[in-house]
């Protein structure tokens, strides 16, 4: 099992910056892929940023340039530093983890509790 801790989410203004960390703990060396989904009210819930156990890294086209997904190996933990935040990143942000074998009947998929990001105009 994986278990996921979300932090770092809060109240900013426009323009702003926050840095959101997620520690895995359990089964870390299942994981196939990590990211950082986000849920605002009344909208589904989006893939914002994923990063492979091999470093390879995805964004959404709506935070290129702006959001940068990493991880430090040595303490478990993935980072989500958001520059130049806009009202409409507004959302709980919530972290992920996969682990994805070629038996789809064995796929595990972890979050965690979510944290609230809220950008204010």
């Amino acid at each position: 099992q994986v278990q996921l801790v979300e932090s770092g989410g809060g109240l900013v203004q426009a323009g702003g910056s926050l840095r959101l960390s997620c520690v895995a703990s359990g089964r870390i060396f299942s994981i196939d892929r990590m990211g950082w989904y986000r849920q605002a009210p009344g909208k589904q819930r989006e893939l914002v940023a994923s990063i492979t156990s091999g470093g390879s890294i995805n964004y959404a086209d709506s935070v290129k340039g702006r959001f940068t997904i990493s991880r430090d190996n040595g303490v478990n933990t993935m980072y989500l530093q958001m520059n130049s935040l806009k009202p409409e990143d507004t959302a709980v942000y919530y972290c992920n983890a996969k682990n994805t074998p070629g038996d789809f009947r064995m796929w595990r998929d972890y979050w965690g509790q979510g944290t609230q990001v809220t950008v204010s105009s």
